[in-house]
């Protein structure tokens, strides 16, 4: 069974001996603020900010990422500065108008902790929050402590797929250069970004413990799992995740609003029977599609009755989903050349200008590419200078 690592912080802070036990000693007393959000949860199912209290440690503020301190904002929408209903702590929102906690807030505090529910995917944008908390650190001179959480799609590091991120194309879906499934959890990429990009901060990680990198959670009790935002319902949406949000940049719609987002792509115009018969013809490593029709709510095509695909995964070990999506992008232009379109999408403050399919994949010039069958060798997606340059940060076996 994993613990994670807000669970060890707080029973350090009981005097259970271990390696989190000098962290909770460090912090005690101490003026904290969290990065947190209701879906950090403790074994037990609490709030993890709950936990920390119940256990004698000063939170003075909270900080709440993209979906807000609740969790229930939905994707993109701007969140401005609250009080926590649950411990009345203010909270400082990290989506809106500001990405970085303030300087001033900083000054106040001793130490920022983050307790985040990352899915191992380069455009969740929970990692990008960090890095920020990083760089606001490093300039208050105060420690960034994580609590630290498996990764729910695997740290396998033969499973990363890319491409890495050419950082023109750089957003708050992805700043530095990664791949798009990364095989790390936040606290070994905390610990990678203030290597690699050379920020001058003290990085604490309380570990998850027992956990091993090649769990996943579809290991674990399906009831365990906690959403960690409004459309990742499922740890089988969150390993097909990394393929499937690509559709959100090529004018399709991906299910966003209806039981299965993320496992499904779809519009009025696609031919779902043909396109599921297409990838059953290309054999794609563990990945399997049915015909399947919705109505989504939001976004392309809301309102809209949609033919397309649902789907499921055959074998999760083989599954590589960067790769088999690409593939299936290739396919949809094939069946329906020229129809296929690119988005815009939404720009947040101080990124690129590049549209919405090149942030995510992390290339200009994707959508060609992809639709031109330039992605098409699954041995394209291999990674292994991030590989490489990830050994130092790595925690886990």
């Amino acid at each position: 069974m994993t613990t994670p690592g807000v669970d060890r912080l707080a029973a350090g802070a009981s005097g259970v001996p271990g390696a989190a036990a000098a962290t909770a000693h460090r912090l005690a007393g101490a003026r904290l603020g969290l990065v947190t959000n209701d879906l950090a949860l403790t074994g037990d199912l609490r709030r993890g900010r709950e936990a920390l209290l119940a256990a004698g440690f000063r939170i003075d503020l909270l900080f709440g990422p993209e979906h807000g301190l609740s969790g229930r904002a939905i994707e993109g929408a701007e969140v401005g500065d609250a009080a926590d209903a649950v411990t009345g702590i203010p909270v400082r929102s990290l989506y809106g108008e500001n990405l970085r906690p303030a300087a001033a807030d900083l000054a106040e505090l001793d130490a920022l902790l983050i307790d985040l529910p990352d899915i191992g995917s380069r455009f969740y944008t929970y990692i990008w929050t960090m890095s920020h908390a990083l760089e606001a650190c490093a300039d208050a001179g105060i420690p960034l402590v994580v609590l630290d959480r498996p990764n729910p799609i695997g740290g396998d590091l033969a499973k990363a797929e890319g491409p890495l991120l050419d950082e023109a194309c750089h957003s708050f879906v992805g700043r530095w250069s990664m791949p798009i499934r990364h095989s790390l959890t936040i606290g070994e990429l905390a610990r990678h970004f203030a290597r690699s990009r050379g920020i001058d901060v003290e990085v604490v990680v309380v570990e998850a413990a027992g956990w091993r990198r090649s769990q996943t959670a579809l290991d674990a009790p399906a009831q365990l799992w906690t959403p960690p935002s409004l459309n990742m319902p499922s740890a089988l949406t969150a390993l097909l995740y990394p393929g499937t949000c690509l559709v959100e940049g090529i004018g399709m719609s991906e299910g966003r609003s209806t039981a299965v987002p993320f496992r499904v792509l779809g519009a009025p115009w696609l031919d779902g029977e043909a396109l599921a018969a297409r990838i059953r013809d290309l054999d794609l490593p563990g990945l399997a599609a049915t015909p399947y029709g919705f109505t989504p709510h939001v976004r392309d095509y809301a309102g809209e009755a949609c033919d397309g695909v649902l789907f499921h995964v055959t074998d999760a070990d083989a599954l590589r989903p960067v790769s088999a999506l690409a593939r299936v992008i290739a396919a949809i232009e094939e069946q329906h050349p020229g129809v296929l379109t690119e988005r815009e999408g939404p720009t947040m403050p101080g990124e690129s200008p590049f549209t919405a399919l090149e942030k995510l994949f992390g290339r200009p010039g994707a959508f060609a590419e992809l639709t031109g069958g330039e992605w098409n060798d699954p041995a394209r997606f291999a990674v292994p200078e991030w590989v490489e340059a990830v050994q130092a940060s790595l925690l886990y076996r």
